[in-house]
């Protein structure tokens, strides 16, 4: 039986939903309906969308939007934050040690075949010191949770987490349509997001830096998935978005091409994947990224966010190793578990997953978004049988992991209120200091029972509250 955040087993309140239970008792059903209907129109006017790759029908898609908030306590909250903190912590000191002396690796704490045969690990960032000695600018943390006090990290986001956007417009969403719910219930703020965004990037601003520092969103483009995230973080930060095709180095800097010819950047938030960030470094038929930006970079004269090479935190082997990663470099054991996970790379571990392949989820270590991944209760026979076949083929590239019971909120549906299975994504802002954000986004899987939450496998998103003390 799944933990139900909002309601006891007698269906009593729990005290974090105390106050919106109350109101939710005396709300009219067709009101409400109407509500979901509003809701639905401030999206499809916004332009609230994401792509589908892979669909005949690859259009972009409204964003499904719940109007029941997910409803966490300052001491939840506190809890998760301390967590996080330390983990994040913790991943930018294991990444500036692999990019330097290795010290986990002579350890014998991480396998030396892990870090160097990644395709993730980039043999061009050894020995360089991102400006500030950050490499993971933004992260988002992907957490799960099972019961009353039992909190799990799903995975790390550190290469480009997307969804921040959603997070805000949702905030935006609900107040609009319940500024009463604000007025009882006593919120944290998210809106602040893009103003520290900006201030954080801007403060490591690489040393050559003069006066304010520019700062400017790099995009694959209008046919990327997250293209409406994009455009809209550098609208809210109040920056130039910019594609490979406006930059291009010249005299030692990258310049942005202006009305008055081109200008210097001195910090790039980019959305591009390393592979095709620079043609004269990585992916020579790139026409995303911009040729000669990692020589400006090795030099000192751009920051790059996240730093090139941080998306090898993100790989799930490595994610299996992050109690010991923790530990090694804060002293201390992770306050934030991780969810047992088996290396298929290990034979004996291999045996127990193809044995075991119908209790289990078995997931790519560089997978993302619910794809390449075989939810194996939920599965055909079939299906399991040809996934068996590819993890027999390729075991170094899967690991697995129990299901768990994922807790539920409640979502609306014509009927009234039913469970359904959510994860959280709190963002984290990283500079001489770490912030993060009160809340985050809360993805919500709206077929009953699923445990998938990703928007691209149907699940949609709810408005996350942190109250005050």
């Amino acid at each position: 039986m799944a933990f139900d955040e909002m309601l006891t087993a007698e269906s009593h309140p729990r005290l974090p939903y105390k106050t919106y239970h109350e109101w939710y008792t005396n709300q009219d059903a067709a009101h409400l309906i109407r509500k979901t209907q509003d809701a639905e129109n401030i999206f499809r006017k916004t332009g609230i969308t994401f792509a589908v790759y892979g669909h005949a029908d690859s259009s972009e898609k409204l964003i499904p939007f719940d109007i029941i908030p997910r409803i966490i306590s300052a001491r939840e909250w506190r809890k998760l934050a301390q967590g996080i903190e330390q983990r994040v912590l913790a991943l930018n000191a294991f990444l500036d040690d692999i990019y330097h002396k290795q010290e986990i690796i002579k350890a014998g704490r991480i396998p030396r075949q892990l870090i160097e045969k990644n395709s993730a690990f980039l043999p061009q960032m050894i020995g360089f010191k991102p400006p500030g000695g950050v490499y993971t600018h933004i992260v988002g943390t992907d957490i799960v949770r099972t019961g009353e006090d039992q909190f799990y990290v799903l995975e790390d986001n550190a290469r480009t987490p997307s969804g921040v956007s959603y997070m805000l417009e949702n905030r935006e969403t609900m107040m609009q349509m319940f500024p009463e719910l604000f007025a009882l219930n006593k919120v944290q703020r998210v809106e602040d997001y893009p103003r520290l965004l900006r201030q954080s990037l801007a403060s490591l601003a690489p040393p050559g830096c003069k006066g304010k520092p520019r700062v400017a969103v790099l995009t694959p483009g209008i046919y990327n998935s997250a293209y409406y995230e994009h455009s809209f973080l550098a609208d809210q930060m109040g920056v130039e978005l910019v594609e490979g095709g406006d930059l291009r180095v010249i005299d030692g800097r990258v310049k942005m091409r202006t009305t008055r010819g081109y200008e210097a950047i001195d910090v790039l938030y980019r959305r591009v994947d390393d592979d095709f960030l620079d043609p004269l470094t990585f992916r020579p038929e790139s026409a995303l990224g911009v040729p000669g930006i990692m020589d400006v970079y090795r030099a000192g004269n751009i920051t790059i966010a996240n730093a090139p090479g941080t998306g090898i935190s993100d790989d799930k082997a490595i994610y299996s190793y992050m109690p010991e990663i923790v530990e090694f470099y804060t002293g201390r054991k992770a306050m934030l578990e991780n969810v047992p996970t088996w290396r298929c790379s290990e034979p004996a571990n291999l045996k127990y997953v193809l044995e075991h392949i119908e209790e289990l989820v078995i997931k790519e270590v560089h997978g993302s978004g619910g794809y390449g991944m075989l939810v194996g209760p939920t599965a055909t026979k079939k299906e399991r049988a040809e996934f068996a076949e590819k993890l027999a083929a390729k075991p170094n590239n899967y690991i697995a992991q129990p299901t768990l019971a994922l807790s539920t909120v409640p979502i609306f549906v014509n009927k009234g209120i039913a469970p359904r299975h959510v994860d959280l994504r709190p963002y984290v802002l990283v500079s001489d200091k770490v912030q993060i954000i009160p809340g985050g986004l809360t993805r919500v899987a709206l077929k009953q029972g699923s445990l998938v939450v990703n928007s691209s496998q149907g699940g949609g998103t709810k408005d996350t509250w942190v109250l005050e003390d």
